[in-house]
């Protein structure tokens, strides 16, 4: 007992310690999951305000700039409308054109303007050129009048056909070795007054619109992709070039006009937004470049992170203490439990013993049943064979006679009490094998039937019958018909005069269910639950014969068939049965 008591003492700190891991390790777990999923909302929630600014700030400048590229495009195209412009072109002069042109375009050059308004540069034109009738440049005489252009530069106007609506495009230009120029063009169609055609086109050539902002905590840097080559003053040109590759391969890969992605500029994270701006252009396709960085993003999320860190910490520290104590308490009725344990260990074995004992019993129970039956049919088929010797005698009195009718009939009702237990032992010990096969339920039915109509003591009843014709159940034939048999001469013994027999079946997919009625006294309720009871009787006070075997054989064997038996009802002077048997497809035969 003393050893006992120190291995329950054992167990029990195993346990605590256990449970207190199990909790620090639950805590610890739930805690992390409570962090990282906190800290990746509030990360995904500032992440969104910070886009959502963002997108706010380029929508305000997009609706800028859309404004100013409104308000150039009328004036190229009034510019387009000149009636000097239209003489030259119509009457083939095209000397004449760019000094035709030159008062016309003196309001729209950049030099033109005495403004000292830096913003009113972006209204006004860098330089203006004519397209002939195949979309190549026509160049001026005199290029400082409207604005002079390298070569390389020039060629860049040109385009394969003449566009019936307003064109944009970028084109770059060097300005020296050091650095590049680009610069937004307009290219008008230039209308014939008199047949309507396009017979030449105006491109004039602005200072692109420039997005310089600094508002709501976001700072927009901006640039312009053309010609594959990024041009954002803002950047040095070591990072242009890196982030020029970025732009490369995301524009190659992309299927949107638009999109953003993020990148890293010179160590520095940066959300890089980037549009086209010349959708549907002839001219080559340019692109809107913005930026900003990510290092306010980063700190605030750090600053976050070690926040939530810091609140994880205490409550991973108040989690340990509070499974300490936890462990404690739940330790003590494990204690008691472990007594307990102890205890029903013994009730255990001492159970499994008994158990062992009654099984032992049963067995034992089932050969004696089994033995006794044997025993019994052969001094039991000698008296009756005694019996109807006796009986072919003539010189006996009557009533000795009708003595004798009396014990024949004893001894064939003791026959069949003898195979039923007999049976009953052998499904009690597991023994009892059935070869399935396809039955005529239909045909034994039918059977059974005849020979109750044909009994000399058959009572005065009314057989109703409404079973189809070759319902085939799967089963051995011999055990149906002895179910059958039975719910069948219980209809009759337990029929009262005058009354009746219904016998129904009906098919579905898998069931065949076959219904036993009759009239007749009811079965007391508090003996409808006993009614399947080895040598229970279903009779309430009449005399009927019988051994009370008959059902529960019956609904054994059915159980045996894979079906069952039930009782459906016993009340206002009808009871009736249910059996359940698996269908069977009919066996087919062949004639040669």
């Amino acid at each position: 007992m003393i050893f006992g008591a120190k291995a329950n003492e054992r167990e029990v700190t195993n346990f605590r310690t256990k449970l207190a891991i199990a909790i620090m390790l639950v805590i610890s777990g739930v805690t992390g999951l409570g962090i990282y999923l906190g800290q990746a909302r509030v990360n995904a929630n500032a992440e969104r305000d910070l886009r959502q600014k963002f997108q706010a700030e380029l929508s305000g400048l997009d609706k800028l700039q859309e404004l100013r590229n409104a308000a150039l495009a009328e004036r190229c195209r009034v510019l387009a409308e000149k009636p000097r412009i239209h003489a030259a072109l119509e009457d083939n002069a095209l000397d004449l054109l760019y000094p035709s042109a030159k008062d016309e375009l003196h309001d729209l050059i950049e030099g033109g303007s005495d403004s000292p308004d830096p913003s009113v540069g972006f209204l006004h034109a860098r330089f203006c050129r004519f397209l002939d009738g195949n979309g190549a440049v026509l160049s001026p005489s005199h290029p400082k009048d409207v604005g002079e252009l390298s070569l390389k530069t020039e060629a860049q106007l040109a385009l394969k056909t003449l566009p019936e609506k307003q064109q944009i495009g970028y084109l770059t230009e060097d300005v020296d070795l050091a650095d590049e120029t680009v610069d937004e063009v307009i290219a008008v169609p230039i209308f014939s007054t008199e047949t309507g055609e396009v017979i030449s086109a105006l491109v004039v050539g602005f200072k692109p619109f420039e997005i310089a902002s600094k508002r709501a905590g976001v700072e927009v840097k901006s640039g312009i992709w053309a010609g594959r080559r990024l041009h954002m003053p803002s950047l040095p040109k070591a990072a242009q070039t890196i982030l020029n590759n970025e732009i490369s391969n995301a524009l190659s890969k992309a299927k949107r006009a638009k999109n953003s992605f993020t990148v890293t500029i010179q160590e520095v994270p940066q959300l890089l937004f980037y549009r086209r701006l010349n959708p549907g252009s002839l001219f080559p396709p340019a692109y809107e470049i913005c930026v900003y960085s990510l290092v306010d993003s980063i700190a605030q999320q750090q600053r976050l992170r070690w926040q939530f860190g810091g609140v994880g910490a205490l409550l991973l520290l108040g989690g340990f203490v509070a499974s300490h104590f936890v462990a404690v308490r739940f330790a003590k009725p494990v204690e008691q439990l472990a007594l307990d344990s102890e205890r029903n260990r013994a009730q255990r074995k001492q159970a499994e013993a008994e158990l062992i004992s009654a099984s032992e019993k049963l067995k034992r129970s089932t050969r004696y049943s089994a033995d006794a039956s044997h025993q019994l049919k052969s001094p039991l088929t000698v008296l009756r064979a005694g019996l109807e010797t006796l009986l072919a005698h003539e010189d006996f009195k009557p009533e000795i006679y009708e003595e004798l009718s009396t014990l024949l009939h004893q001894t064939h009702r003791l026959s069949g009490v003898i195979e039923d237990l007999l049976l009953l032992a052998r499904l009690d010990a597991g023994h009892l094998q059935i070869q399935s096969e396809p039955v005529n339920l239909s045909q034994l039915v039918e059977e059974w039937l005849d020979d109750l109509n044909a009994l000399p003591d058959s009572p005065d009843v009314e057989i109703q019958k409404e079973v189809p014709p070759d319902l085939y159940v799967a089963g051995a034939k011999r055990y149906i018909s002895l179910i059958v048999q039975n719910l069948l001469e219980n209809a009759r013994k337990y029929n009262r005069k005058g009354g009746r027999i219904r016998v129904a079946a009906q098919r579905n997919e898998s069931v065949i269910r076959l219904t036993v009625g009759n009239a007749g006294q009811p079965i007391a309720r508090d003996a409808q639950e006993h009614i399947f009871d080895r040598f229970r009787r279903a009779a309430t006070g009449a005399t009927v014969s019988g051994h009370g075997l008959g059902l529960n054989l019956a609904r054994e064997l059915a159980r045996l068939h894979g079906g069952d038996l039930r009782l459906v009802r016993s009340a206002d002077d009808w009871t009736e049965f249910e059996l359940h048997l698996r269908v069977a497809q009919p066996v087919v035969e062949h004639t040669s």
